[in-house]
């Protein structure tokens, strides 16, 4: 999808906004539409650049405080000075060649473990090329699994979690006073039989992590027994690996519905990402440093070109990783697991779990819990590779992390000081004063973005995505239909904005599990099985239907305006 997105950002997009000679996404608006378009490309472009800096300052600390050993929040204030750091010293044409360089250092700290990874399974490092070799043994390996009698013990623990979690929540209330008499009552117990502090302190730490209240409880226990439910699949809910999607198109009626779901989210993910890329301001804003329209053109097929390198090799992590993990994490002895497990595991609990579920002391693949953000970032130390590469790996997340992290600071500064100007034709501020307070406004980002990510609001990769899904639903409209279409009205562009941003975040809202859960509404809420994350595949027809719409009435009514007699009109 990212890669598409490239391609619309080469084919449609880049080169007419370079032509322009324009400074900012918001400019565009301007030049093409007027103020009311501006003002909500501002509001658009610092809301979904927000988000998207959280998800790189939250990585930033992730990586700073496994490599320092810090804690997470100390960690996350180290890489916020490296961000400060690359964006104060230099402007836009600085920090495109620090992203250059950057981009450099990603590139060979993705490449050097998965094709290492690829010559120690396969002996051969040409990754996307080989990785094909692996399918059938993990398939071997997905077939045992699922036949595993420890395998199926976990699955109907987790299954019985999901029950009682399902009981709970019939009435939250008398369940959390029921849980908590419980746990008074067991700690009383332990004291009487003068058990250990360690079992003491265990029990005091469940009664510390039950929820204050009943809306707290629901929330809570909603997110645990769909997590219990999902787990308690075989293979952790995981489709098989030679499995396209989800579910089963020629199984029974509930596995044909969650094979549709499934195909249907993936298109619309393809779809945001796509759509989503050539509509982010501060991607867009990097074709505003080169020289011409040409070198805009050779600057978007050289990017298509690296970026291709990068995602190519993502599937084949995806399958060797896999490998990896089955065939040679799972069947472990608790006592001996790696130690890179519990590192992780103290940087943020959320990352990774293990839990012997069914006491057999043996590691079964359903008592694993990877999180989603750190599969790159442990890749080299689960498998096995030098503790040299794993800093290389972490060098290149720092250095996506900053690259992206200086270009969206830098967008937000843009949008509250450049684009903000009360008039575009005279010199309203000086540009030494226009610098001083972009830089002020860098800074009061970077601050609000690091507050909303020691709170740790979501995962990484679901924050990028939202970032993508309300940046195609707010600008991917007008960005077309201003470049290709001179009918295109000033009134109906920012309608057409205004729906299409206010449908994507009102869908996110509306499906998110705490807010339902804050508004007594149960579970779900989807439209067509869509995730939230993929909530532009609605605001972005809207945004198109909408202007289309708009500009045609405003066409005929100034029409009609201009035949009326002169008294009358």
């Amino acid at each position: 999808g990212w890669t598409g997105g490239f391609c619309l950002v080469g084919l449609l997009i880049a080169p007419r906004l370079r032509a322009m000679e324009l400074y900012t996404v918001p400019d565009f608006f301007a030049a093409r539409f007027g103020t009311g378009p501006r003002r909500v490309a501002v509001l658009g472009a610092v809301a979904c650049s927000f988000m998207y800096v959280v998800a790189q300052i939250y990585g930033i600390g992730l990586i700073a405080s496994r490599l320092t050993g810090v804690q997470f929040e100390i960690g996350i204030l180290l890489g916020l000075g490296g961000v400060l750091l690359c964006s104060f010293l230099g402007g836009m044409r600085a920090i495109t060649w620090t992203q250059t360089v950057q981009y450099v250092v990603l590139l060979l700290a993705f490449l050097i473990p998965v094709s290492w990874l690829a010559y120690k399974q396969l002996g051969t490092p040409v990754a996307p090329l080989a990785y094909g070799a692996q399918l059938p043994k993990i398939a071997e390996l997905e077939d045992a699994l699922i036949a595993s009698p420890a395998e199926q013990q976990v699955r109907a623990v987790f299954a019985a979690r999901a029950q009682d979690l399902a009981q709970r929540l019939q009435d939250p209330a008398v369940a959390l006073a029921r849980e908590r008499a419980r746990l008074d009552a067991r700690l009383r117990a332990l004291k009487e039989q003068g058990a250990e502090l360690s079992q003491l302190m265990q029990v005091r730490r469940e009664l510390t992590a039950l929820p204050h209240d009943a809306e707290a409880a629901r929330e809570a226990w909603t997110r645990a027994m769909q997590e219990a439910q999902e787990r308690a699949q075989p293979l952790g809910g995981l489709p098989r690996q030679g499995q396209a999607f989800a579910g089963d198109p020629d199984g029974t009626p509930a596995q044909r519905a969650a094979f549709d779901v499934s195909r249907l989210n993936f298109l619309a993910l393809m779809f945001c990402l796509m759509v989503g890329t050539a509509s982010l301001p501060h991607l867009l804003t990097r074709f505003y440093t080169t020289r011409s329209v040409a070198d805009t053109r050779r600057s978007v097929a050289w990017s298509l070109l690296f970026i291709a390198l990068l995602y190519l090799g993502t599937p084949a992590l995806a399958v060797l990783v896999k490998y990896e993990v089955m065939e040679h994490l799972v069947g472990s002895q608790f006592g001996e697991l790696p130690a890179w497990i519990a590192q992780w595991a103290r940087v943020d609990p959320g990352l990774i779990s293990v839990q012997d579920v069914n006491g057999d002391g043996v590691l079964q693949f359903g008592e694993i819990r990877l999180g989603a953000d750190m599969i790159m970032l442990a890749t080299p130390e689960l498998g096995g590779l030098p503790y040299v590469v794993s800093g290389l790996v972490a060098a290149g997340g720092l250095a996506a992390a900053l690259s992206t992290a200086d270009g969206l600071l830098l967008t937000i500064s843009n949008a509250l000081v450049h684009d903000t100007s009360p008039i575009r034709d005279k010199v309203v501020v000086v540009s030494e004063n226009r610098v001083i307070l972009s830089k002020f406004a860098l800074l009061a980002a970077a601050m609000v973005a690091t507050f909303v990510a020691v709170l740790k609001p979501a995962e990484i990769l679901s924050l990028v995505t939202v970032s993508f899904s309300l940046a195609a639903a707010t600008f991917f409209p007008g960005l077309v239909t201003g470049l290709f279409w001179r009918r295109a009205g000033t009134r109906a562009a920012t309608w057409g904005m205004l729906a299409g941003a206010g449908v994507t975040a009102g869908y996110m809202l509306w499906t998110h599990p705490g807010l339902r859960a804050w508004w007594g509404l149960p579970p779900g809420g989807l439209w067509w099985g869509i995730h939230p994350i993929s909530a532009g595949v609605f605001g972005v027809p809207l945004g198109f239907a909408v202007i289309g719409l708009g500009s045609l009435i405003e066409r005929r009514a100034a029409r009609t305006g201009s035949e009326l007699p002169a008294d009358v009109a």
